[in-house]
């Protein structure tokens, strides 16, 4: 937790409550469904709770955006986001049911008022619109935008962005941004910049507006 309060300080103690309760949460958890990877758990706030935040820290969503989160697996980046925005409504979806039961169990342990999490497949969200997808490593960034910018509605519920695609994803991107045909408007930041952690090496945000 305290990787997490290097680098944000303003949390209302309802929110320190949430993030530290996830630990022990996520570790219970993950002795009965593996939804983080064993070697990884231990370094929970950093490699998990933290990469998240990156996306926090460049885009500070308005209140009351609504915002889904592709592929969430086990809650990233989506319950930290939503513990860092209170006023902001969450979709988390994910295609494997056990670990959509992880994150509603989480999100209702911490008292998480603002998530919602649904079993399923983005692709069969209908009838709903969202200002900002999330999503972390879940699919090339061609698929992603395929999947969601259908999704998305015109307009701008950040100082920052404009409503679109934000995703983290790592290793040499250049061949997947080409690959996507989204090169002339893609944005990227070095999560290393952001957090000048080890493990944020080759780690990048990657955003796409509508």
């Amino acid at each position: 937790m305290e990787i997490v309060l290097k680098y944000f300080a303003d949390f209302t103690d309802v929110q320190i409550a949430q993030f530290r309760q996830l630990e022990g949460l996520y570790k219970e958890w993950n002795e009965k469904i593996n939804v983080i990877s064993r070697k990884d758990i231990d370094a929970l706030y950093e490699k998990h709770v933290l990469h998240s935040l990156a996306i926090a820290a460049l885009c500070s969503f308005d209140n009351g955006a609504e915002v889904v989160d592709i592929g969430t697996g086990g809650g990233f980046p989506g319950i930290p986001l939503a513990i860092f925005f209170p006023k902001v409504k969450f979709l988390l979806v994910d295609s494997i049911g056990k670990k959509i039961k992880v994150v509603q169990e989480v999100a209702d342990a911490i008292g998480l008022k603002n998530v919602t999490a649904i079993h399923g497949r983005v692709e069969e969200i209908k009838g709903r619109k969202f200002d900002y997808a999330v999503s972390r490593a879940v699919a090339p960034l061609g698929d992603l935008w395929k999947w969601v910018s259908p999704l998305i509605e015109p307009g701008q519920k950040s100082d920052e962005l404009p409503n679109g695609l934000i995703c983290l994803k790592g290793g040499d991107l250049t061949k997947e941004i080409y690959d996507s045909g989204l090169k002339k408007i893609t944005q990227a930041w070095s999560v290393h910049d952001i957090f000048p952690e080890p493990a944020f090496e080759e780690k990048y945000v990657i955003y796409v507006p509508l």
